[in-house]
């Protein structure tokens, strides 16, 4: 593999970061396969952070909104997601509280909607159940998922 110079890797990087939001942790971790030393990998990073081309905070905002909306994630995937992106706790946690309990909800509504229909239950307890183990697999708190579950039922009841 070529060697990659500081000047290369600081180009290569904010072209890369210019096209589209990336965190510190990820740009360290292909700076790190690249081969450059701890110091080479600082001095690029504090230069990419002082000209605003990495800002963890825009990241996790851009990342939080992309995973609910379109990937239909809950609070507890994202945040994990977060973790493993070393995205530190006050950002991770502010970021999540912009984040209101209606917008989860309007996201795990229609796809318990649509998981319901799909599942076999040989009772609305058993149906239940495996709704909460999905919604929960997909990341959302226990308290969301028992205010849409049971406001589906709600509406099950009102359709008859």
């Amino acid at each position: 593999m070529k060697e990659v110079t500081e000047q290369g890797a600081y180009l290569q990087l904010a072209q890369l970061c210019a096209r589209s939001e990336h965190c510190q942790h990820d740009l360290t971790e292909k700076m790190r396969r690249w081969g450059m030393t701890d110091e080479a990998q600082a001095r690029v990073m504090q230069r990419l952070v002082s000209e605003r081309y990495v800002d963890d905070e825009r990241y996790a905002r851009a990342f939080v909104k992309d995973k609910i909306l379109y990937n239909k994630w809950g609070r507890r995937k994202v945040e994990q997601a977060l973790w493993t992106k070393r995205i530190s706790d006050d950002i991770r946690t502010a970021v999540l509280a912009e984040v209101d309990d209606e917008q989860y909800l309007s996201v795990l509504r229609p796809l318990l909607k649509q998981k319901r229909r799909s599942i076999k239950a040989a009772s609305d307890y058993e149906l239940n159940q495996k709704l909460v183990k999905f919604a929960l697999g997909r990341g959302f708190t226990y308290d969301i998922i028992r205010q849409c579950i049971d406001g589906d039922v709600d509406e099950v009841y009102e359709e008859d």
